[in-house]
């Protein structure tokens, strides 16, 4: 027998991803950054690196969920796939449309085409066409196929701009359409998009586990024997295939899904099974509206960049005057990437309140 109903702790573990989010793409200053709050340069990871493929796993749970939950009320595959390709191509025109902003006088002619919300818009549509299609031999057929075949692609050259996936990038988008920092290569490119997919299957796979009949300590045993055995297995393909999360490796989504695995266990077992519930309440409201809190806050961002006071933008003179005037400049921009983070909370639960969720 399936187990349907909503679990909290999932909503908490999607409100800490998004929490951590908001922390990382929000410092006070690009130049005062403590290393644990920046990506890996290349090769290798930090807790930073850690947050993408967390809130891809987390659709991937959450899909099973919803799934589920319509197949009870008596939707149809076709009916699904259909809802699934609506939601994907909205959150994908989201993330062109984030890109593009301030829409008025924005160079189209350089109009960055991957982008974080249509990468989670392709892994979504892909992993859930293979889901509604297949069963757990399947998925996990379709994971080792994706990741062995990505190693095959891409393991003869893994430097900066020089893999085949920046190739491809640069013959589809050119060089006017991908990430700007670059101008070669797009840690959101197409082709380290195919290992996203597989980040999204192994969060359904954790999903379906979570929903079967089985007893609460047992699912959470399970999740922490299978994200070892996930951690483990990425870190000695990290001898060969480096874990690197520009390029979305083979052994970075194994390793990134085993520690994903953990977290959700954790959750579980803390929220679910032992009810410690009161300290959750502020990721419980960022979870519930997660992607709205990811693109409003993004909007707020941008526009405290454009903005102007005399000659500098409103975001670095907040900075200057009310964090870097009287704390070092380092501690200034923690301070001020956290109050961003709290503002955003405020607003948040003033939607949760009125229990205004937006969905994509």
């Amino acid at each position: 027998m399936k187990s349907s109903a909503r679990l909290l702790s999932l909503d908490v573990f999607r409100g800490i991803t998004i929490a951590g989010m908001l922390l990382v793409n929000n410092p006070g200053s690009w130049q005062h950054i403590y290393a644990p709050l920046e990506h890996a340069a290349w090769n290798g990871w930090t807790p930073t690196d850690l947050i993408f493929p967390f809130f891809i796993f987390i659709v991937g749970v959450a899909m099973t969920y919803s799934f589920g939950k319509a197949r009870e009320q008596g939707a149809s595959r076709r009916e699904l796939l259909l809802k699934t390709a609506k939601r994907a191509l909205l959150i994908f025109l989201v993330g062109l449309a984030l890109q593009s902003f301030p829409w008025w006088g924005f160079d189209y002619a350089h109009w960055r085409i991957p982008g974080v919300l249509q990468r989670i818009a392709i892994a979504y549509l892909v992993a859930a066409v293979i889901y509604l299609h297949t069963g757990a031999r399947g998925q996990i057929a379709s994971i080792v196929v994706l990741l062995l075949g990505y190693w095959a692609l891409q393991a003869p050259i893994l430097e900066p701009g020089m893999d085949l996936g920046a190739a491809l990038d640069r013959a589809i988008f050119t060089t006017n359409h991908l990430w700007r920092q670059s101008k070669t290569w797009d840690p959101e490119g197409l082709l380290s998009t195919l290992p996203a997919i597989a980040t999204a299957l192994l969060g359904g796979l954790a999903g379906t586990w979570m929903r079967s009949g089985r007893e609460p300590l047992d699912k959470v045993a399970g999740l922490f024997v299978l994200g070892s055995a996930g951690v483990v297995l990425g870190l000695v393909w990290n001898e060969v295939f480096p874990i690197n999360k520009n390029l979305w490796t083979s052994s970075y989504v194994l390793f990134t899904a085993g520690l994903a695995a953990h977290f959700l266990a954790l959750c579980y077992y803390v929220i679910d099974l032992k009810g410690y519930r009161r300290w959750s309440q502020p990721f419980v409201i960022f979870g519930s509206n997660a992607i709205a809190a990811y693109v409003l806050s993004s909007l707020g961002s941008l526009t405290l960049d454009l903005l102007e006071v005399g000659d500098v933008s409103l975001k670095t003179w907040i900075f200057t005057n009310l964090f870097a005037s009287w704390l070092e400049p380092i501690n200034a921009s923690l301070l001020f990437a956290i109050s961003y983070v709290l503002c955003w909370l405020a607003i948040m639960w003033a939607f949760y309140r009125k229990r205004i969720f937006i969905k994509l």
